[in-house]
């Protein structure tokens, strides 16, 4: 459970590394498809696990897999991996951003967060202690500390009050998690999480704190929240000038292809975001060349693959057909081919960091992935 850093771009921060797990290793730069609810939504693991795709690490996320199916199911099942016959390493989140957009129906207070599920209304608990406890059952090879995500925007003295309650927080899960072991006989990284909405000071206090406890993965949240993109690239160069160079650093729920260079350009390491799949089932596809809506009709008697250069299996005509149909497989199809582009682009920019030329491919591929075609 180690990570290694194995090169860094002399022009600017990107960085190659290697994150070791339990369940192999994880290549850095590195972007997590979300398997929100033990899957990544839509895609069948066969397709998920080809080449093309085959992440070294997907996500799961604490709150929903605890409301459904519930931690029971999982721990009887023997853990994530098995339940959802995964075999390569799982990062799960704490659950603090859902209890963020919960903001209607949760309390917040010093103990923890009372909300109401989703799904039933039901009331529920999530503590420091708790959410351990739970991650540890669910058995992601790297589990979330427990935090607040402060909005946007977001008044300084909020900002201030929120970050001094995820690190008591921090504490109570470092705490929690040094009194027992993985539940299936495998290690656990615990990482911390970096709060302070867009305020610098506060970030490099947050970030100072964390590295008081000792991790291999170091996070930065409260960012993709709706703040400007020059927020959240000025944090992010902030904060790891701060965080040991020799420890991964992971930006929360970013994002747009162009959030993610621009930040692995700022000492960035692992990445995570819905928008592969999500825009994928809405129609809108990341091609080599360009974004394009499939709902548009300039592309009804297009005969063209997808994408030339990563998948010439469907052709742009035929993919819109399966929308305007209603078909499931058009979905399908278009979610792949994000999940494609996204492994490509994080794989390549691994590629020009090692080869030193990252700088260059960055504005080559910067000027197509973000022209709308």
């Amino acid at each position: 459970m180690s990570f290694s850093l194995l090169h860094t771009d002399t022009k600017t921060k990107a960085r190659a590394g290697t994150l070791k797990t339990a369940h192999g290793d994880i290549q850095t730069p590195i972007f997590m498809p979300v398997g929100t609810a033990a899957t990544v939504k839509g895609v069948h693991r066969n397709f998920l696990s080809t080449e093309d795709i085959n992440p070294d690490v997907i996500l799961g996320n604490t709150y929903h897999l605890y409301l459904r199916p519930g931690t029971d199911v999982i721990e009887e099942a023997g853990g994530l991996h098995k339940f959802s016959s995964w075999d390569k390493p799982i990062l799960t989140d704490s659950g603090g951003y859902q209890v963020y957009s919960l903001s209607g129906t949760r309390k917040i207070k010093e103990d923890g967060v009372v909300f109401k599920s989703h799904i039933d209304g039901s009331k529920h608990q999530f503590t420091p202690e708790s959410v351990m406890d739970i991650q540890r059952k669910i058995g992601a090879d790297i589990i979330m500390a427990f935090d607040e995500c402060t909005p946007y925007p977001c008044e300084k003295a909020y900002a201030l009050n929120s970050m001094h309650m995820t690190h008591r927080w921090l504490d109570r899960c470092f705490e929690q998690f040094d009194k027992g072991k993985g539940h299936y006989g495998f290690d656990q990284i615990l990482a911390p999480i970096i709060q302070g909405s867009v305020y610098d000071d506060l970030r490099i206090k947050s970030a100072e704190y964390a590295c008081n406890h000792k991790s291999e993965v170091y996070a930065i949240g409260g960012l993709s929240v709706g703040e400007p993109h020059s927020d959240m690239y000025r944090i992010a160069n902030l904060v790891t000038d701060i965080l040991p160079k020799n420890k991964a650093r992971y930006l929360m729920g970013v994002g747009t292809p162009e959030n993610i260079l621009e930040c692995i350009e700022r000492g960035i390491d692992m990445f995570d975001c819905v928008m592969p799949t999500r825009n994928g089932r809405n129609g809108n596809v990341f091609t080599t060349e360009g974004i394009i809506n499939l709902k548009n009709k300039k592309w009804e008697k297009d005969f063209n693959p997808l994408d030339p250069l990563l998948t010439s299996d469907y052709s742009l005509a035929y993919v819109r057909h399966l929308f305007r149909a209603k078909e499931m497989l058009g979905p399908i199809i278009a979610s792949i081919q994000n999940l494609r582009f996204y492994m490509w682009l994080v794989r390549e920019a691994r590629k020009t960091i090692l080869n030193g030329n990252f700088t260059e491919w960055k504005v080559e591929i910067l000027s197509k992935v973000n022209r709308r075609l």
